[in-house]
Parts: structure tokens; sequence; C-alpha cells
């Protein structure tokens, strides 16, 4: 599977699981803007663009900085964010978007 299809598929298997938790999804994207950034993170007032960079790293890298994404876009922290990081990597498993 390329590249760009195993980041959709994350980013869709990790928007269902932070909608199912009742928390914002973001927009995400790739690559940031920022050429020296690995992950950025913009908000507005339509919500929040989190962009993460794939290429040149290791695929759960990538999912981390997405998983981490939402609870930083949530304002998560202690027990929730714990919570919500299970929730998040138990989807990625289910989904078998976890393998590189």
């Amino acid at each position: 599977m390329s590249t760009s299809l195993r980041f959709a598929h994350a980013v869709r298997t990790l928007s269902e699981s932070a909608r199912l938790q009742g928390l914002q999804v973001p927009i995400f994207r790739s690559p940031p803007s920022r050429g020296d950034a690995v992950r950025t993170i913009r908000r507005n007032r339509r919500g929040a663009t989190v962009a993460v960079r794939v290429g040149d790293r290791p695929w759960t890298a990538v999912l981390a900085d997405l998983v981490d994404g939402i609870v930083l876009v949530n304002e998560l922290d202690g027990p929730a964010a714990i919570r919500c990081r299970t929730s998040l990597w138990s989807a990625l498993e289910r989904e078998s978007v976890l393998a590189a």
C-alpha cells in the first residue's frame, strides 16, 4: 500500500475513533508547511489542522504524531489523555494500521 493511502487509512481510523469519543476531529494533512517541522498544529475559527511529515520517518512515529495531535487539539491531559490515547491506539490496531 502506498504511503499516501496508509496515511489516509490511519486518518480515517483515528477520526472515527475520536468522533465516537465525542472529541473534536482536526483536519489532517502532510507535510507541514514549515520545512523543519515533523508536526505542526494550527488553529483557526473553523477548528484545527494537524500537519505531519511522513517521509523518511518510522511509521509508528507518524502514527504517534497523529494520535498526539488529537489529544492536543482537544486539550486533554491526565487520565482523559490516557483514555483517549488508549482508545486511538486500539482503533489503529483493530484496523491493522500499525503494520509498517
